[in-house]
């Protein structure tokens, strides 16, 4: 099964590759690794969601944020892989959650992204990660994540 059968069998699509808010491309790619640039979650609408993770948003909506973070990478990823998404693989992943102060579940808010990642593509979803807090993100973002993969011929 391909990884895009897999997302339709979950009732998913990958959206359009988002145009950059900024003077940045949304990936590099460097012979067969590609970095990609951080996202925030993107509503069917075009708005992002947005919050304060422990004051106005759960660990569960935030949790679907980062899922939803999680299909704009994978368009990205397909993109930075010619277009065809079964040739990546995840190496490392970076996921900051805009959080209260003294919020510790980052990482149960990032595994919405790493859970989706791994349905997706199996073992070569498996990633390397970090899951931080932050004080605030650009545009009141509830989550952001950039990723590092390898592109396999």
């Amino acid at each position: 099964m391909t990884p895009e059968d897999k997302l339709a069998k979950m009732g998913l699509t990958l959206p359009e590759v988002p145009t950059p808010a900024g003077n940045y491309v949304p990936w590099k790619r460097v012979g067969d690794i590609a970095y990609l640039a951080g996202q925030g979650p993107r509503k069917a609408d075009g708005a992002f969601a947005t919050g304060k993770v422990g004051a106005d948003v759960t660990v569960e909506t935030a949790y679907e944020h980062a899922k939803l973070v999680g299909l704009q990478i994978l368009a990205s990823a397909k993109a930075a892989a010619g277009g065809d998404l079964s040739k990546v693989e995840f190496v490392k992943v970076l996921g900051m959650v805009n959080a209260v102060s003294d919020f510790g579940d980052q990482p149960r808010v990032i595994n919405g992204f790493s859970d989706l990642i791994v349905a997706v593509l199996g073992d070569r979803g498996r990633h390397a990660r970090s899951a931080v807090g932050m004080g605030s993100l650009p545009m009141g973002i509830t989550v952001e994540v950039e990723a590092i993969i390898k592109i396999h011929d």
